[in-house]
């Protein structure tokens, strides 16, 4: 052998652009754990590359303090400061934020906060490059009416806010004229403004019974008046507002609508549910510009309203319908023929089925929506298999009416037509709830939709092993094969006599398990199995009764797979908690709520590939002992968020050390913990 010099081995130190380069590769939780190897690493991890966008989120307490000067050698950031109050700490803090960042702090949030007017005003007029602002739920501010009074304080905190985009006023109970106008006159350049969940009085002055219009500004509320001033005077730049849950009329909605000059890009009216469908129409006709419209759950809407925005709005990129039950399939296929479409969400429209949108998908690329999310949760109608027959009658009638004979042959086709529409966009799929969503669906999204990266399949009973493995079943067991011969059956509602056993529910049906010989298929064969989507950051199985270790264990094998939820699934056991830890080790969220055959064996096994772990659902599993959180405490140290609720065999005490070991748990769920009766657990 050749001999070798110490020297040989000296280590040459990386310049500090390719140690950038190297971390540029890495997720965010992985660059924080480089960042401790050596100095040169930290400072490369705090390159301005990485810096985009990042916000710092922390409840109000002594140690913050420490944290925010520490941020002061920062170019920029955002802060979400909880749990603020009008005591002295919460003040020190508040001064700090604007001695150490007052230049640099681009956004400040400061939710579930009840600060004193005089602290906000002591700090407002030192953020001097804030672009973002959120006031929401600070009713402390706003009560007495004399927020920014002074002429003084108007003039220092306008000069800091004169560049402030966005402004959410959320959910403030007391926003009145007065107060609005003084904060908005400070800020003449806003492009975002969030009025959800404010009382606006539209109509009527209820102190004075009166129109709005014919009253001064008042002290008790705003008033649809004051809001289409503002419109007014800031239509060259505002493109986005949200009324949500406000009890905005028709009328009203005209009123905003027709704001001379107003180009709203982004719209949300979400839960405004005395909106018609004649309100869409005016607003569609004024403001044909939108991209972004969000009419969740207006219970009044019809399909008469879908059809307006796919005439109308042929810039639309993100439509969310949700709970808007009187919504049927018409329109549906003009609207998918909006080439502008990326994002759809019809979830719990209970009368969509599916027929329309396959019309509207047939057409040429530039002619139809390039959906990349789509979300049909609790569309019971919906049998994915079944829009793709439709589908493929449509551009395969010849081939059809060789294969019409063989039903099997027909439902693979149909398959095969819709995942080759959504194949090249789609990134995001929720079909939570749909009932008939089965097996051969599952083996479609498999084979073609393997640019996934959310995929949500809860409550889709029909899914079995089977499907995840992308095997096709061959046998199947009838239940009279297992049982014998039942006789007659009754029906549900025709109770039993005695006589005869009554016929089963299908919730009583036990999965048909999957062999070793299965098993052996689908490791020697390349099938649709779910091992396809190997990009999946979420994905959702949770009560999909018939899933099994089998699947479980050979198919969720995603190294990038962020949250996961297996909730409700009685069949698997540890053997499906080890290898899920064991195979996805980016997890930040694990939901295994209500499954019976989790125990301390399984946790053991896992915790030691779950350092990334922070937020960990485990109520109503019994197998859980005080064991499983002392592992907690020794490998999961970044716990945000335990449940561990109606977990019989845990104390309080326990709890209580993991509480105090565990530095960011900030939630823990541990109602009726230790057997104890529910009515005496706060």
């Amino acid at each position: 052998m050749e001999d070798y010099n110490e020297e040989d081995f000296i280590e040459t130190p990386l310049p500090l652009e390719i140690i950038v380069y190297i971390l540029s590769f890495l997720h965010t939780s992985d660059r924080k754990e480089a960042s401790l190897v050596s100095r040169s690493w930290y400072y490369a991890s705090q390159d301005l590359h990485f810096q985009k966008n990042v916000t710092f989120c922390f409840p109000a307490s002594s140690s913050s303090l420490e944290l925010i000067r520490g941020l002061g050698g920062k170019s920029r950031c955002s802060l979400i400061i909880s749990q603020l109050d009008g005591f002295s700490m919460s003040r020190s803090l508040l001064l700090e934020v604007g001695l150490s960042l007052g230049s640099k702090l681009e956004s400040l949030a400061l939710p579930g906060s009840s600060i004193t007017e005089a602290s906000l005003l002591a700090l407002l007029p030192r953020l001097t490059s804030l672009r973002r602002l959120d006031l929401r739920g600070l009713d402390s501010l706003f009560m007495s009416g004399a927020f920014l009074s002074r002429e003084e304080h108007r003039h220092q905190v306008g000069s800091a806010l004169c560049g402030l985009e966005e402004l959410d006023l959320s959910d403030l109970r007391y926003l009145s004229d007065l107060t609005f106008n003084r904060l908005t006159g400070c800020t003449p350049r806003l492009r975002r403004l969030s009025l959800a969940g404010c009382h606006i009085a539209f109509e009527f002055d209820p102190y004075r019974g009166c129109p709005v219009g014919d009253v001064k500004d008042s002290s008790a509320l705003l008033s649809l008046r004051n809001l289409r001033k503002l419109l007014t005077e800031q239509k060259s730049t505002l493109v986005a507002l949200d009324l949500s849950r406000t009890s905005i009329t028709p009328e009203s909605l005209r009123t905003v609508a027709q704001v001379q000059d107003l180009v709203l890009e982004e719209l949300c009216l979400h839960g405004c549910k005395e909106l018609t469908d004649y309100s869409m129409e005016i607003l569609v006709k004024h403001q044909p510009s939108l991209q972004r419209l969000d009419i969740s759950a207006c219970t009044e809407l019809t399909s008469r309203s879908v059809e307006a925005i796919a005439r109308g709005l042929k810039s639309m990129a993100h439509l969310s319908l949700s709970r808007d039950w009187r919504i049927t399939e018409k329109g549906l296929a003009d609207l998918l023929s909006t080439s502008s479409l990326r994002s759809l969400d019809l979830s719990e429209c209970l009368h969509v089925s599916g027929t329309e949108i396959v019309k509207g998908l047939t057409g040429s690329c530039a002619a139809r929506a390039q959906l990349e999310t789509l979300s049909l949760k609790g569309c019971t109608y919906v049998r994915v298999s079944q829009y793709y027959v439709c589908l493929h009658v449509c551009l395969c009638e010849k081939y059809m009416e060789k294969n019409l004979s063989s039903p099997s042959s027909l439902q693979d086709l149909a398959v095969f037509s819709l995942t080759q529409l959504l194949g090249v966009t789609l990134r995001e799929l929720d079909l939570t709830s749909c009932v008939n969503v089965t097996d051969l669906s599952v083996r479609a999204i498999a084979t073609y939709l393997q640019k996934l990266v959310v995929l949500r399949l809860g409550w889709c009973k029909e899914v079995t092993d089977w499907g995840l493995l992308g095997i096709v079943e061959t046998t199947k067991c009838e239940p009279d094969q297992e049982t014998g011969d039942k006789g007659p059956r009754f029906t549900r509602t025709f109770g039993n006599m005695g006589f005869f056993k009554p016929p089963r529910l299908p919730f009583e049906e036990r999965p048909k398990l999957v062999t070793q010989n299965d098993l052996q298929q689908f490791q020697q064969q390349a099938g649709a199995s779910l091992l396809a989507l190997n990009g999946l950051q979420e994905l959702d199985l949770s009560a999909c009764p018939k899933l099994t270790d089998s699947s479980i264990t050979q198919v969720v094998h995603y190294p990038d797979l962020r949250r996961l939820s297996l909730s409700m699934l009685p069949e698997i056991s540890d053997a499906s908690l080890a290898s899920v830890a064991w195979h996805c080790r980016s997890l930040t969220s694990l939901a295994l709520s209500h499954c019976p055959g989790i125990s301390d064996r399984g946790v053991a096994q896992a915790a030691p590939y779950l350092h990334r772990l922070q937020h960990l659902y485990l109520s109503c599993c019994n197998n859980i002992t005080d064991r499983s959180l002392l592992l907690l405490v020794q490998h999961c140290n970044r716990l945000q968020t335990l449940d561990i609720s109606r977990c019989k065999n845990i104390s309080v005490t326990t709890v209580d050390l993991l509480q105090s070991q565990l530095p960011f748990l900030e939630n823990v769920h541990y109602k009726c913990i230790g057997g104890a009766d529910p009515t005496l657990t706060l």
